[in-house]
């Protein structure tokens, strides 16, 4: 007669294992970086972008407003390497002022803006019902507006400048990430871990913070990347209309917009602000390709089939 061993009854743990194949570890962050051509190259660009932005007081050769009439229009040479603009101001020191100027306005405008969305969305999302229903209808509403219209109603209300860009870019990327969390909150508060949370009497401020939102920055980073070339390219149009930095303020799209008379006499005052935005938008866009491929884990299955 064979005696039937007691099973030991498993206990619950204090809280579920999160989804491992959606959530994105730190450790793996080297490995990316290696493995990915377009991770490596667009990092590069972007770091060496701040860098240059952080360093323009050390690299830059003169004031970038200081004005100069006796060297008005000169091309680039020793002194000036990239020239000087209409004033005799050295576009060097300008173009180094205006990546510090770009850059970090362009990042904090969509910080800004994924903060708040990605709460609004996670709410809306976790939520649900009546809340959820005023809250997606406000960002569609939104999101009838373009993002240079939308922007520019901003600055037609609170007046050109660089804060007022900073409003308006920040509001025009709240939907966007608002309607992104929203899906991955609708989709992941009905997995199992989630259940198991709630089950063993799990806050829903626990549950968003500790499960759905660490499922869900993948594909918040992927997006917040890829829409950093968009911020720059929409403050560079509205520094060329004249609604974003005001004069002496070097800024990329600002300096388009004082030389584009002068295409053919002093073509490097064009070349060098375009080339930077390029450059940036590059940067950004080889970063979240790369970031999207990596952390996608249906991409990856794709590329493995």
């Amino acid at each position: 007669m064979t005696v039937a061993r007691a099973s030991r009854p498993e206990t619950a743990p204090d809280h579920p294992p999160d989804d491992p194949v959606s959530r994105p570890s730190p450790r793996r962050l080297p490995s990316l970086v290696r493995d990915s051509a377009s991770i490596r190259i667009g990092l590069s660009i972007v770091v060496g972008l701040f860098l240059l932005g952080i360093l323009a007081p050390l690299l830059a050769p003169v004031s970038p407003v200081e004005i100069d009439l006796n060297q008005t229009l000169e091309p680039p040479s020793r002194n000036h390497l990239l020239g000087t603009d209409e004033l005799g101001r050295d576009q060097l020191s300008r173009i180094l002022y205006g990546t510090r100027t770009s850059m970090v306005l362009g990042l904090v405008a969509v910080v800004v803006a994924a903060t708040l969305g990605a709460a609004i969305g996670l709410l809306s999302g976790y939520i649900s019902g009546l809340f959820d229903g005023i809250v997606m209808r406000t960002m569609d509403f939104i999101l009838a507006f373009p993002a240079l219209l939308l922007a520019l109603l901003v600055i037609a209300v609170l007046g050109p400048g660089l804060t007022q860009v900073l409003i308006a870019f920040g509001i025009g990327g709240i939907p966007f990430y608002a309607r992104l969390m929203r899906t991955m909150a609708l989709s992941i508060r009905e997995r199992e871990f989630v259940q198991a949370a709630r089950a063993l009497g799990a806050s829903p401020f626990r549950i968003i913070v500790r499960h759905i939102l660490p499922n869900s920055v993948a594909p918040l980073i992927i997006t917040t990347t890829l829409a950093m070339g968009l911020v720059i390219v929409g403050m560079a149009a509205l520094g060329f209309l004249g609604l974003g930095a005001q004069p002496p303020t070097p800024e990329w799209g600002a300096m388009l917009s004082g030389s584009q008379a002068r295409f053919f006499s002093a073509p490097w005052l064009l070349i060098s602000p375009g080339a930077m935005i390029l450059l940036a938008v590059t940067g950004y866009t080889l970063l979240g390709d790369g970031l999207r491929d990596a952390l996608d884990p249906r991409l990856r299955q794709v590329v493995r089939l």
